[in-house]
């Protein structure tokens, strides 16, 4: 940031240059919302099952390596 906007974010944010690009993007967030809603609720299903196997290695991958439960240490 520079000395001369100690707000940084804040202060572009309030500006109008600012205000303009949050405009902006809110408008094609409604548009790209309101013209591919029916796109995502196609594939919704889809992802949805490839999505299972994708979190179950991914939640599984910090249990460790299990040395603890073979027959030999009892």
């Amino acid at each position: 940031m520079s000395i001369n906007n100690p707000l940084g974010l804040k202060g572009w944010l309030r500006s109008t240059k600012g205000q303009i690009t949050l405009m902006l993007l809110a408008i094609a967030a409604v548009y790209l919302i309101a013209e591919h809603t029916s796109h995502i609720l196609q594939v919704l299903p889809y992802a949805l099952l490839l999505l299972c196997p994708l979190l179950h290695l991914f939640m599984h991958g910090g249990q460790g390596n299990h040395t603890g439960h073979d027959r030999n240490n009892q």
